[in-house]
Order: C-alpha cells, then structure tokens, then sequence
C-alpha cells in the first residue's frame, strides 16, 4: 500500500526537487584490435624453474625433412619440447640413415645426430591409404617442415591451397637454396650454399683458392633460421589465428652469417681495408672484398699463431688479437715494454703497417708455451685468445658435457655414441636428449594415439601397403 501512495504522489509532484544526476553511460563499441596487441598472459606459473613444462609442449610438427638442414631445425624445436613426428618412406627412410655407416646394420651418426627427440612413421604418400594418414597428420599439426627439392611438396599434391584448406592454422615451413629469382630452382647442399652465399669468396689465404669452412653454415646454419622463423609464426598464430608460409634460403642463411664480409664490401669504395693484412704488405685491393686468412672479421687486427708443438700438432695454434685497450699488457707479457710508447707502436694506427712483424714477435712468445699456457697467462690480463682445439679435445672437454653441449646417447642398436646436444640453454625449458627413432619405429602410437584411427582401420591401412616396403621379387633363375 505504502507503494502505489508514493508513486501516486510522484505523479503528481512536479519535479522541482534536483535530482541526482545520473551519468549514462555508453555502451562500449568493441575495441579495435591492434596490429601490435598482445595475448593475454598466463598466471605465473607456481612451479619450480624446469618442472613446468618445456617451451614448446603442445607444439606438433609433421616432419617432411631429410639430410640435415631441416632435420637440424626439427631436432632444434624437439628439444623444446615439440612433439615431432618424422614422416619417412618405408622401407628407405631419411637417405642419411645409410650414409657415411661406422657400424654395422645400425643407422648412420649423420641421420642419429640430427634426429634426436623425433618419433618416426613410415608412409607411401602415393598410396590412397597413405594420402588418408597424411591428411589426418595435417590437421593434427601445427607445423609442417620440408627441405625437399624444389616444387617437390607440390607435385605429392601437397600445394599451399590443399593444406591451407584442411588445416587453417597450419604453418609450412621450407628451406630452399635459393629465395625467388634466376636460381630458384636450382638444388643446392652445404658447400654449393657457403659458395653462393659469399662465405667461400672470402674465406682462406689471398694468394690461395677459395675455400669452404667446416662448420655447416649452409645446412645447420639455415636450419637455425628456420627455428626462428617458425617460433614467430607460432607466436603470431596466437594473434591471428591462421598459419602462414616460412621460406628460409640457404643462399640467405649464408649471406646473413657472413655478412661483415657484405659491411667491407661497401667500406671498400672509401679506401683500403686497414686491419687486413694486405694493407700493410702495400698490396692493393680490388673491387671485392677480398680473402683475409686468419685476420679478424671484427676491425682487431688477429691471427692464429704457433704455439709449443706446432707444427708437428696440427692443432698446437691459438688465436691472438691485439685490441687496442689490451696493448700494454700485451707488450709486457712478450718482453716488449718499449712498444707502449715508442711512436712506431704505441697507436693502433701506427701498428697497421707492422703487423706481420708484430705478430712474428709475439709467435716467438706463444711458441714458448702451450696452448692452454698461453691462454692462461693472456686470460690473467683480458688480453682475448682462443685455444685451436681439436673435435678429440672437444669430446673430451668435461665442462662441455657438464653443461649438456657434448651428450652421450645410447642407441639399442649401435650403443653408446657421442652427440653435440641443444645450444641453447633455458632455465624453465630444460633439455633432454633422446635417441633418435628406428625407422617407423612410431607409426603403431602415431596412428592410434595422435590421430585415433580404431583398430580396424589401423588393419585396413597396413593391410593396404601404404605404411610398408613393396615386397621384393624374387629373381627367375
């Protein structure tokens, strides 16, 4: 009753009274998002560092790689925790399985070195059969890794468009020795990429021919690229929802490892390169940036020098660079206290034209020691050295084991085998190496566990031949 009198009044009450001002508010229109706008983060995890996962758990990549530049990326995203299933044909597998064979019926270092943390499935991607296992592999994945030859990915009919159709978000990672232009579809392997890169142009002695390095800048080096480039595809799938196309050229990977070579190439057109040898030999330079032997890439006059040993040891060297802020402990530790401040030494400028006798003076001093003598006495006064260690001093380096960069593996059927493992070293993402797979050692777990195909179609599709060798015919005879 006490109600409908006050709203009877309320009727009839003029409203003189002030009212409480009420604030309408508008209703939101949705925010625009922004090209740069971040995911939203997670809670922090509560666990301790390393006992929460590793860095990529969650991430599945279909493995369509072989040799060693794309095996050298999979193994890379393995050890972070990716789920990675290598697809091989049976029978044969990945062609470095029976390369370069130490042992016996066991599968080769070269493809157990590069395949570490992998599960592998064998498929005749021609077979019907075999495309119903590959599809079902694309929309279970988020990334697929090739490095086979040009235009090969499409001829299996595995164009962008297919694959893009049956799984959106879907990344198709490539490496390719030649980015779009006049080569790209030409093959390329390790040393043809450091030649075409420009690394073998500069690499070795002026007077001598060019040479190749031995560390696998082509293969392994546009591996790591790949990693990269599909670590951040990943990290904007999470803002866009779709997958995208990753290219790394070996051409490139190469270019971008020596691309100091590419700064002296331009520094060429505004005089002589003065921290290379030649300079103070007065021999002219061309119009390319030319071959420099062991002088430094960084602007420090260096060289690798003998040490007590050489040359008998072939690896009794180290290498010395004498950085201007380190000079007076260097004139002191070879007997030379004059040099600090005789005009003819005492700025690096002044040094430039001397440095063969320079370094012939310091050579005297080294060849008094070892190696690891030389470093420790250079070391005591930050004067920056580095030891020519042998692959038989790096095995055997404890430190490299204790930090995981040298690993001992054990494979069921070649045993015990030495193995570089992960490079980089997280805190809350910690590596372990595992034996690489025996060939379609997974294809049981892959079909039933990862895509779900019952019993009765794990029988259809093997009784089918996809999954297996075509049996050999015996000759009449």
């Amino acid at each position: 009753m006490a109600k409908k009198t006050k709203k009877a009044k309320a009727k009839t009450k003029p409203a003189k009274k002030p009212a409480r001002k009420v604030v309408k508010l508008a209703a939101k229109k949705p925010a625009k998002k922004s090209a740069a706008a971040k995911p939203t983060a997670p809670r922090v995890s509560k666990k301790p560092f390393g006992m929460d996962g590793k860095a990529l758990d969650g991430v599945r990549i279909l493995d369509f790689t072989h040799v060693q530049s794309g095996p050298t990326c999979t193994q890379l995203l393995a050890w972070f925790g990716a789920d990675v299933i290598k697809v091989e044909r049976p029978g044969v597998g990945d062609i470095t399985r029976g390369q370069l064979v130490d042992v016996k019926g066991a599968d080769s270092l070269y493809f157990t070195m590069l395949n570490h943390n992998k599960r592998s499935i064998t498929i005749d991607s021609k077979h019907p059969q075999g495309m119903r296992v590959l599809n079902a592999l694309i929309k279970s994945c988020d990334v697929l890794v090739e490095n086979f030859a040009p235009g090969a990915l499409d001829r299996m009919g595995l164009t962008w468009d297919y694959i893009h159709k049956l799984n959106p978000r879907m990344i198709v990672a490539s490496v390719k020795g030649f980015g779009p232009g006049p080569y790209e579809d030409c093959k390329v392997y390790e040393n043809v990429a450091q030649c075409a890169g420009g690394s073998a142009s500069t690499t070795g002695f002026r007077d001598g021919p060019p040479l190749v390095t031995g560390a696998q800048i082509g293969d392994s080096g546009t591996g790591l690229h790949l990693a990269l480039g599909i670590v951040s595809a990943l990290y904007q799938r999470i803002r866009t929802g779709r997958g995208q196309k990753v290219l790394c050229a070996m051409q490139d990977g190469v270019l971008n490892l020596a691309r100091v070579k590419l700064r002296d190439q331009q520094r060429l057109a505004h005089g002589p390169l003065t921290e290379y040898s030649q300079y103070g030999e007065g021999i002219p330079f061309g119009d390319a940036t030319p071959r420099a032997g062991n002088d430094s890439g960084g602007g420090q006059p260096g060289r690798i020098l003998k040490c007590k040993g050489a040359p008998e040891d072939p690896n009794a060297y180290i290498y010395f660079i004498t950085q201007a802020p380190v000079w007076a402990p260097i004139c002191d530790l070879i007997g030379e206290p004059t040099w600090k401040t005789d005009p003819e030494f005492a700025t690096p400028r002044a040094r430039l034209p001397k440095l063969n006798q320079i370094f012939a003076r310091i050579e005297e001093w080294t060849m008094t020691m070892t190696k690891f003598e030389v470093m420790n006495a250079c070391n005591a006064v930050d004067i920056p050295v580095g030891p020519i260690l042998s692959m038989k001093e790096i095995a055997e380096e404890e430190s490299l084991r204790a930090t995981g960069t040298v690993v001992e593996v054990d494979h069921p059927v070649r045993g015990k085998y030495l193995s570089v493992g992960n490079p980089i070293k997280m805190t809350d993402s910690i590596t372990e190496v595992e034996r690489s797979p025996l060939l379609g050692e997974h294809t049981d777990e892959i079909l039933t566990k990862v895509l779900g195909f019952k019993a009765s179609e794990v029988a259809e599709i093997k009784n089918s031949g996809a999954l297996s060798a075509p049996e050999k015919k015996e000759k009449a005879a």
